[in-house]
């Protein structure tokens, strides 16, 4: 099933997976997913490391979690690495394994690399991905949006007509960066509304756990922790006294999301389930 269509039906559930680098967070995983799988989901994204460099175990993983779980898998693909050729051999071995969910994303630099540069015969951004996949195979695909502007944009407004032009390329859906403040959501939902953008948009989510998370988040995508939150985290005793202060946060969060009208939640997962229950839960969804 196409993804957009999903959200013409219900309130949808989905999450954010990696592959993991062990046997160990491999059957972790699984095991995370069995659980997360009580909440039926309405897709499961799985992402690839820096470089492209686990593309074949992103494609593995989400054939499994398509055939023995049962959840729609859609499989993240970047500029990063490849160009036409291999894009096309790529995306046609995956529709060939009856996947057609596809969130297209440009991809952050490889390793040692301080700014993104376009392999040989590739792309230097998303929309062109965008439109290279309509010109070659029939993909459901989605896109990634920016509450706060991307990291490398010069201001809000610059990355939101970006965004515009991967929708005008194709896109079908957004799934936005995790954020923290709801009000940069709103401005951002206002802007793109007034744009012309249409197609859904998903807000993504994800539970603090620990300060090392912190200051990941802040530094690899920009997003902005609220003083409040932040004085909350600091204030706290111990790594159990963090997790609750960012469930707590995140299940307030997603109330006034959903009183605001948003058609469903993507959960960025770090691999785990607890945290993401503990929030479906309290918002009995």
């Amino acid at each position: 099933m196409n993804i957009d269509s999903l959200y013409n039906e219900r309130f949808v559930i989905s999450f954010e997976i990696f592959p993991p680098k062990t046997e160990a967070g491999e059957e972790s995983l699984m095991q995370a997913l069995k659980e997360l799988s009580a909440y039926k989901p309405g897709f499961i994204s799985v992402t690839y490391g820096a470089g492209g460099s686990t593309r074949e175990k992103t494609l593995e993983l989400s054939l499994k979690i398509r055939d023995r779980i049962g959840i729609t898998p859609v499989v993240h693909f970047t500029c990063v690495g490849s160009g036409r050729r291999e894009i096309a051999e790529y995306l046609r071995m995956v529709k060939a394994k009856r996947i057609s969910n596809i969130l297209a994303l440009r991809g952050d630099p490889p390793q040692g690399q301080e700014r993104f540069v376009p392999p040989p015969d590739g792309f230097s951004y998303a929309n062109e991905l965008v439109t290279y996949i309509r010109e070659i195979e029939v993909f459901n695909i989605g896109v990634a949006g920016y509450p706060e502007g991307h990291i490398e944009a010069p201001d809000l407004d610059t990355d939101i007509a970006n965004l515009k032009k991967k929708v005008d390329a194709g896109a079908s859906y957004i799934i936005t960066q995790l954020f923290f403040s709801n009000n940069d959501f709103y401005i951002f939902m206002d802007k793109i509304r007034r744009i012309g953008i249409t197609i859904p948009v998903i807000p993504g989510i994800m539970p603090i756990t620990n300060m090392a998370q912190v200051k990941k988040v802040t530094t690899m995508c920009g997003a902005k922790i609220p003083p409040e939150l932040m004085s909350r985290l600091l204030s706290c005793d111990s790594k159990d006294e963090i997790c609750e202060v960012g469930i707590e946060y995140s299940i307030a969060q997603c109330r006034e999301l959903m009183q605001w009208g948003i058609p469903g939640f993507h959960f960025y997962t770090m691999n785990k389930s607890t945290a993401v229950k503990k929030i479906i839960d309290a918002l009995s969804l």
